[in-house]
């Protein structure tokens, strides 16, 4: 066969071996939160995809002033993190890969139906959509979290969570 008929056939077989790399396994191995649980974050507990998967899970369908319709959200309930870290007072600080930052008291917390949801309508959330990790409301669910109060606690990129004090 020459080369000509080769060569797209070669890179085929290259693109689908690429596909089939551990890059793509990479999702589940790559650490998406650090809890810390010290102010300066030097001990931390990382979790990755399969950690979060093997926590309590719940869903719900709601519109955001970010997005376009209701969309599926995915992932651990708030309350359910902080069992995991066993934060049981203080206030929680959630920080973004841009630095941004919102503070939440654990009792509020606690009772909240947040979620840090990654996924959204089935599929991870990319950085791009918000990702990988967004705190989200259910904002249709109730008037009182279509405020500006809520709206800003919705943090998105979420990098890592601190316990501020106890």
């Amino acid at each position: 066969m020459s080369d000509f008929i080769m060569r797209p056939a070669l890179f085929a077989c290259a693109c689908i071996g690429l596909l089939s790399t551990p890059a793509v396994a990479a999702a589940h191995e790559h650490p998406m939160l650090r809890i810390c649980i010290d102010v300066t974050c030097t001990f931390a507990h990382s979790l990755d995809l399969d950690d979060l998967e093997e926590m309590e899970q719940a869903s719900f369908a709601t519109s955001t002033i970010w997005t376009e319709g209701t969309i599926e959200f995915q992932g651990v309930p708030l309350r359910a993190l902080l069992d995991h870290a066993d934060f049981t007072s203080g206030t929680l600080e959630l920080i973004a890969a841009n630095d941004y930052h919102v503070e939440i008291p654990v009792d509020e917390a606690r009772d909240s139906p947040a979620l840090i949801a990654y996924r959204m309508n089935g599929k991870l959330m990319s950085t791009r959509d918000k990702g990988p990790l967004w705190l989200v409301y259910p904002f249709d669910s109730d008037a009182k979290f279509q405020s500006e109060i809520y709206y800003s606690k919705s943090i998105w990129q979420i990098d890592h969570i601190k316990l501020l004090s106890e």
